[in-house]
């Protein structure tokens, strides 16, 4: 529409492209004319009249350029006048055999529509700073569907264009669509007969000018230069929408999303604490960054993270290399921890019981409220043993140390804990 080319329909991405530059010089320069200054034109409005309607104005130049170089004798078609009629209301024919004949692809057209609608509303809301509520965008979507059938209305969604020009025009709320639909209709009743003036390849420029606003720059050059995962998922997506079918493209930016989640929450960060020194032993720091002093008979680790059934194994191989050594007991700081299933709580009750029978103990301390309602619901505190439970560390370290060798700490020189330098040091 922006060059006066009939390109083949149902061409590929590249298909496209090489039909382009092989036919070039079949250029229309009548519509090439009305697209382009319609662009320019929307530009320079922007720019200079920022208050005014600039991608209105530009179509009303649009077609007067196509106008004044008598554009319609040349190629440059319009959109004619539209029918003054608004559709008939007529109740879907709800039949046993119509719906087990349409339920299949009628599945299919809502899921597309309903993750199509969305992914356009995240673009459109990174953009304006809107917080989004997916649930309220199906609901709506499945509202304007039902209503919409009564009306003979293809299955709507989600539309790039449409949400665009929205956001260019500075529409703030979903009554932009609402009065967008209104006045549709009373231009559909009203003046239907002027549309017959506007040119198609005028639209073809504002579109164009659309889409090149929704390119997010920004965000873009942002995700390549902080996040490797995020950038792999944004190119092999973008890649994907422009050698295969949107869903599929949408499906494929999902799983791949997906699979470098679960590997990054599969391995959730585990760290080995220790008092710092300088605080006289209230405060505890990571081993590996402050080389602080560990204790040799207990180790003390936080889990940064879920504990759910993909990590399990990650951190139960972490735990066997310590009780492999000459540690026999273990304290978990689970404050980091904010969701536990079944998986992670068998994991604990399975570690205790392999450091019981090496004659040691697992102690676990700063469980959050719905971690603590899992093991208790499950039953697994008991089998934990609440003795072995702690709310705090101090706490959890003062009762630890009660159970260590005590001739081990007589002749222990690092003294890491306010309770080895009162018994040994006073």
């Amino acid at each position: 529409h922006a060059l006066g080319m009939v390109i083949p329909r149902g061409s590929e991405f590249h298909d496209k492209w090489i039909f382009l530059m092989g036919h070039l010089s079949e250029t229309n320069l009548y519509v090439l004319a009305v697209s382009g200054s319609t662009l320019i034109s929307a530009i320079l409005f922007k720019k200079l009249l920022p208050k005014l309607p600039h991608m209105l104005l530009a179509m009303v130049v649009g077609s007067l350029v196509s106008l004044g170089i008598d554009g319609s004798n040349h190629g440059v078609t319009l959109i004619g006048e539209l029918s003054a009629s608004l559709p008939q209301f007529g109740f879907p024919n709800l039949t046993l055999k119509n719906v087990e004949l349409l339920t299949p692809n009628a599945f299919a057209i809502a899921l597309l529509g309903l993750i199509e609608a969305v992914a356009i509303a995240r673009s459109i809301a990174t953009k304006s700073h809107q917080n989004l509520d997916g649930n309220q965008e199906f609901i709506g979507q499945g509202l304007s569907n039902i209503v919409g059938s009564m009306f003979s209305s293809y299955a709507g969604s989600g539309s790039f264009t449409r949400s665009g020009i929205n956001y260019q025009s500075g529409a703030k709320t979903p009554m932009s669509a609402i009065f967008a639909a209104i006045s549709l209709a009373l231009i559909l009743l009203l003046v239907a007969p002027l549309t017959a003036y506007l040119p198609i390849p005028a639209m073809g420029g504002i579109i164009l000018l659309v889409a090149y606003n929704l390119i997010d720059f920004h965000h873009i050059k942002q995700i390549s230069s902080t996040s490797k995962p995020e950038l792999i998922v944004l190119l092999v997506t973008f890649l994907s929408t422009l050698f295969l079918h949107l869903e599929f493209a949408i499906y494929i930016g999902v799983i791949i999303s997906l699979i470098f989640y679960l590997q990054r929450t599969s391995k959730p960060r585990i760290v080995e604490l220790a008092p710092n020194p300088d605080t006289s032993g209230s405060h505890f720091q990571n081993i590996d960054l402050y080389k602080n002093k560990a204790c040799p008979q207990f180790k003390i680790l936080r889990i940064d993270g879920s504990l759910f059934f993909g990590a399990v194994e990650h951190v139960a191989q972490y735990i066997d290399k310590i009780r492999d050594g000459d540690t026999k007991r273990v304290l978990i700081v689970m404050d980091g921890i904010n969701f536990l299933d079944l998986a992670g709580a068998e994991l604990l009750i399975s570690q205790a019981n392999k450091f019981k029978a090496k004659g040691g103990n697992l102690y676990i301390c700063g469980l959050k409220k719905n971690v603590r309602e899992i093991l208790d619901k499950g039953n697994y505190t008991s089998q934990f043993g609440t003795e072995n439970i702690f709310e705090f560390k101090e706490a959890a370290i003062r009762g630890i140390y009660t159970k260590l060798d005590k001739d081990i700490c007589a002749t222990c020189e690092k003294r890491v804990f306010i309770e080895c330098k009162k018994e040994f040091e006073s």
